[in-house]
C-alpha cells in the first residue's frame, strides 16, 4: 500500500484565508524554571508565532515547553531533570509549563510539571486540566500538537522508532485514545519482559499479558494504517515540495491488510505464546506494533526517501506534516499548533514562500525559529515576531516589515 497524496494549487500569498478557521491555539504560555527561562508570561493570538535571536537564546526551548503541552516527552525526548533551569546555589528548582488553550468553543488551563523525587517514589511529570490532576494521554484531548526540528531533516536515516513516534503524534491527532493504546500496550510488554527474565512460565498471567497486547496492539497498527490511507486523500504543499507515498511495513500490519482485526488479534497471541523462550534472553518481544516501520517514497524520484538529499528528506516531513494539518483542519475545523524549529534555515525562497502561505491559509498558529528575522519578511503583517535574547521576549508590532 504506497499512498500517494494529492497535489493542490496554492493560494495567492496575500489572499486570506476563504473562510475564517476555528481558533486552536496557545493563548497564555507561563514557565517557570524552564530550561533557561526562570519565569516567562506571554499572552498570544492565534496568528502564527515568529520567534528570531542568536543560538542559544531559547527559541527552542519555548517550543520544547509548548510540546509537553502533549502526550510524550516532548520535542527533545529530554529527561525530566534536565528540562529543570540550573540555579549557581543550589540545585535545579522544579520545572512547569502552564497555557490557556482556547478551542473552537471553551478555553482549558493545562499545565505540567516536574514532581520531585521522594523516599517512596521517582521524580515524575505531573499533568492538571483545569486545576485537576490529569495524565499525560489526557493532554491529547485539549491541544493538538505537531513539531519538526532540525533532528528530523534526516528522519528517513533513522531508527525506525523515530519514525514510529512521528507517525504516533500523528495518529493522535485524529484518535487521542491512541496515546492511551501505545501506553497500555508498552506496559504489558514490559510486564511480560519482567516476568519472562524472572525465568517464571506462568501461563495463566503470561496468556493475560500477551491477550492484553494483542488487544491494544492491534488497535495501534490499525489506526497508523488508518492514519496513512486518510493522508492520501489530503492536499499538501504544491511544487516546489515533492509529492509523497506513504506505507506502514511491518508483519502485523501484513496481517491487518489480509485478515480482519480480530484474527490479526488471535494470530498476534499466538505468536507471543510461542516467541517466549526467545524473548526471555533477547528482550521486548519478537512480534506487535513496536515493530512496524513508516516507509515514505519519493514519488517524484521514485525512490525511498532514505537514498534522498538532506533537503529532500526535509521536504518530504513538511510535506506529510502539511498534509496532516490540513486533514485536522477538515477534521476538527482546525489546524493543529506546528512547531517548526529552524525550518526556513535550509529552503530557499519558493519553498518558503510556498509554505509561509499555506501555514497562514490553513489559519495554524505555528510557531517558527530563526537566526535571522528576513527569511519571515512574507510573513509580516500575518504573525506576531518577538526577539529572543536572555531568555525573555520582546514583541514587535504586527505591522512590522
Amino acid at each position: 500500500m504506497n499512498l500517494p497524496f494529492r497535489h493542490t494549487a496554492p493560494r495567492p500569498l496575500s489572499s486570506p484565508p476563504a473562510t475564517a478557521p476555528v481558533r486552536h491555539a496557545v493563548a497564555d504560555l507561563r514557565l517557570s524554571h524552564f530550561r533557561n527561562y526562570r519565569d516567562l508570561h506571554v499572552v498570544l493570538d492565534p496568528a502564527p508565532v515568529v520567534l528570531f535571536g542568536a543560538n542559544g537564546a531559547g527559541k527552542t526551548n519555548l517550543l520544547e515547553a509548548v510540546s509537553l503541552l502533549a502526550p510524550g516527552r516532548g520535542l527533545r525526548g529530554a529527561a525530566l531533570a534536565d528540562l529543570s533551569r540550573e540555579r549557581p546555589n543550589g540545585p535545579p528548582a522544579p520545572w512547569a509549563v502552564a497555557a490557556k488553550v482556547d478551542t473552537a468553543d471553551e478555553t482549558r488551563a493545562v499545565g505540567t510539571a516536574l514532581e520531585p523525587a521522594t523516599e517512596d517514589r521517582r521524580a515524575r511529570r505531573a499533568v492538571h486540566i483545569d486545576g485537576e490532576s490529569a495524565g499525560q494521554a489526557d493532554l491529547a484531548d485539549h491541544l493538538r500538537v505537531v513539531w519538526m526540528t532540525p533532528d528530523m531533516d534526516r528522519l528517513f536515516q533513522d531508527s525506525p522508532g523515530a519514525r514510529r513516534r512521528f507517525l504516533d503524534r500523528l495518529v493522535a491527532g485524529f484518535n487521542p485514545d491512541h496515546a492511551r493504546n501505545v501506553a497500555a500496550y508498552e506496559r504489558a510488554m514490559r510486564e511480560r519482559g519482567r516476568l519472562l527474565k524472572s525465568g517464571s512460565r506462568d501461563a495463566i498471567w503470561l496468556g493475560a499479558l500477551e491477550q492484553r497486547m494483542a488487544g491494544h496492539g492491534v488497535a495501534i497498527t490499525a489506526d497508523r494504517r488508518a492514519t496513512i490511507a486518510r493522508l492520501a486523500a489530503a492536499p499538501h504543499p504544491p511544487a516546489p515540495f515533492p509529492s509523497a507515498g506513504l506505507d506502514l511495513a511491518g508483519e502485523l500490519a501484513e496481517w491487518l491488510a489480509t485478515s480482519p482485526a480480530l484474527a490479526a488479534e488471535d494470530r498476534l497471541i499466538a505468536a507471543l505464546a510461542a516467541s517466549r523462550d526467545h524473548d526471555a534472553v533477547a528482550g521486548g518481544a519478537a512480534h506487535g506494533p513496536h515493530r512496524d516501520d513508516l516507509a515514505v517514497t519519493h514519488l517524484g524520484y521514485a525512490a525511498p526517501a532514505a537514498r534522498c538529499s538532506t533537503g529532500e528528506q526535509k521536504a518530504l516531513v513538511i510535506t506529510i506534516l502539511i498534509a496532516f494539518a490540513h486533514l485536522q483542519a477538515l477534521h476538527h475545523g482546525s489546524a493543529p499548533v506546528m512547531l517548526l524549529d529552524e525550518i526556513a534555515a535550509h529552503l530557499d525562497a519558493d519553498r518558503r514562500a510556498v509554505l509561509f502561505d499555506t501555514l497562514y491559509g490553513l489559519g495554524s498558529q505555528a510557531w517558527l525559529t530563526g537566526t535571522d528575522r528576513q527569511l519571515f519578511a512574507a510573513l509580516a503583517g500575518r504573525a506576531q515576531f518577538f526577539h529572543v535574547a536572555d531568555a525573555s521576549l520582546t514583541p514587535e508590532p504586527k505591522t512590522a516589515a
